[in-house]
């Protein structure tokens, strides 16, 4: 990525007359090892104009995949080809794409968005998520991994075994995150 957005930096410090990163340290590479960091991700993604109350539920916010699944729902069609598609549960014959309902997702969504709102902290019920049982992940697990994902993690996200695995295979000797992995990605 570097080599690819150097000439792009190196553009727009000429235009604006400045000198440093173009991109600020704000582009990030994490390694998404199992299927709890992939949804955590991209709900933390797709909750971000929520948070930054740019709008008020997922399906109004704008340029999430949230949105655009939302709205394919909405209109009954198939889901955007450009989005990794929700298949379901593991079974034989498992087709490529994320091992979930989509509808359980969008639930997961809502209800991690209704966690977080400060005028409804504290008055969701306490019940867990169908999905989150599914993932072996507490209310307060979740709520950490998907309002401070970028916080815990750096060069990947996983179970501990997928984090230490993940560290053998790229020669790392130490990879931050690995207490956070041990902590909220493990069974609740």
């Amino acid at each position: 990525m570097r080599n690819l957005n150097e000439y792009i930096a190196r553009e727009a410090n000429k235009e604006d007359d400045c000198t440093g990163r173009f991109w600020e340290g704000r582009f990030k590479s994490q390694a998404l090892l199992d299927e709890s960091a992939v949804l955590a991700c991209m709900a933390y993604v797709d909750l971000n104009p929520i948070r930054a109350k740019m709008a008020k539920t997922p399906e109004t916010s704008d340029h999430t995949s949230i949105q655009r699944r939302a709205k394919a729902v909405k209109q009954k069609t198939h889901q955007p080809h450009q989005l990794m598609p929700f298949v379901g549960n593991p079974r034989q014959n498992m087709p490529k794409g994320i091992a979930y309902a989509l509808k359980d997702y969008c639930e997961l969504v809502d209800t991690t968005g209704r966690i977080i709102r400060e005028d409804k902290a504290g008055h969701i019920d306490h019940q867990q998520s169908p999905i989150l049982s599914r993932l072996g992940l507490s209310e307060e697990q979740w709520l950490t991994l998907t309002t401070e994902f970028e916080k815990h993690f750096c060069y990947a996200a996983g179970a501990e075994i997928m984090m230490t695995n993940f560290k053998r295979h790229t020669g790392h000797k130490r990879i931050r995150g690995m207490g956070k992995a041990k902590k909220l990605l493990c069974s609740a």
